[in-house]
């Protein structure tokens, strides 16, 4: 038996048929991390879209109340529209007191807005400052701040703002406001920036930073805390939310701002008195002060999954 028929016929390509395919960087291509793979995550899910919408919404009202409706919310008070129904011009009625509902809703909204968002700023520098000066020296200064940390969180910020309110209730001023419920409010940031510089503190960039000569404190400064940031951002956003709530609870309490202010929180308050007879004066701030809470919480949420590696991976 000849040998050729036992042995396999292979067969090879001619070379200027062969295709090459080597690995090659695409430099057409913009460079991946953290916030991009977010904003691709993010913008694909229906529920950003709504939430954006809404958030939107409650910042133009609260930057351009006058974009929404022309009608004074309390200069145009007349006792005989008391507890009316809608009219032209008075979509949503009126209070007992005459004043227009849809108006005092819009221009609420500012003091709502304006208030959480001062607390969040004065809680988060906080938070922000002690988290990451506890997460990187660590040490005794880590015990002493996780421990006055842990005084604050076992205070419920709602009733210290009440005490803090009490004893400056000749001063209920947005800003003063704001700085009782972001005053005790800090603890929470605290400990997810401090968790987070605690993970960031291990990376080899920072083992390469001090390594070049570069002091602990400009190292915690240019390279820590820009890579621990993507939490406090998620939290922010959730806390918020969370001040909102907390300034119509205190206004509700009659322990907020003062009556002559603008809030959904006094609005309720002053509608429960006619809660039978009139209910939408209660429902209607009560409305608007669920969907601006809500919006901002889901928004937290969407951004936390956004940022999530793991999360994105699951989905």
């Amino acid at each position: 038996m000849p040998s050729d028929r036992l042995s396999p016929t292979h067969y090879v390509a001619p070379l200027k048929d062969a295709v090459v395919e080597v690995d090659a960087v695409r430099v057409d291509e913009k460079p991946s991390n953290l916030w991009r793979d977010a904003w691709i995550d993010i913008r694909r899910r229906p529920t950003f879209w709504v939430t954006a919408v809404v958030v939107v919404i409650i910042i133009a009202m609260a930057l351009m109340p006058t974009l929404f409706t022309q009608v004074p919310p309390n200069n145009d008070c007349q006792l005989s529209n008391s507890n009316g129904g809608p009219t032209a011009g008075h979509p949503l009625g009126f209070t007992f007191q005459g004043c227009d509902i849809w108006s005092r809703i819009v221009w609420g909204a500012q003091t709502s807005l304006l208030v959480g968002l001062l607390a969040t700023i004065i809680g988060s520098v906080v938070g922000v400052v002690v988290g990451a000066l506890a997460g990187f020296y660590g040490g005794w200064l880590d015990s002493v701040l996780s421990r006055v940390g842990d005084i604050f969180f076992s205070i419920p910020y709602i009733l210290a703002a009440i005490v803090v309110m009490s004893v400056f209730s000749q001063n209920r001023t947005p800003l003063v406001l704001a700085l009782a419920i972001g005053g005790f409010a800090w603890a929470s940031t605290a400990r997810v920036i401090r968790a987070e510089v605690l993970r960031v503190r291990q990376a080899d960039f920072v083992m390469a930073s001090r390594a070049l000569g570069l002091s602990r404190f400009r190292t915690l400064l240019a390279h820590v805390f820009p890579n621990a940031l993507a939490p406090v951002i998620v939290v922010s956003t959730i806390t918020l939310g969370a001040a909102i709530s907390a300034e119509a609870t205190l206004s509700f309490l009659g322990v907020g701002l003062g009556s002559s202010t603008m809030s959904w929180g006094l609005d309720i308050s002053a509608a429960q008195a006619s809660l039978r007879v009139a209910p939408m004066a209660l429902i209607y701030p009560s409305i608007a002060l669920t969907v601006t809470v809500l919006a901002f919480i889901i928004l937290g949420e969407l951004l936390r999954d956004a940022l999530d590696p793991k999360a994105r991976a699951r989905r």
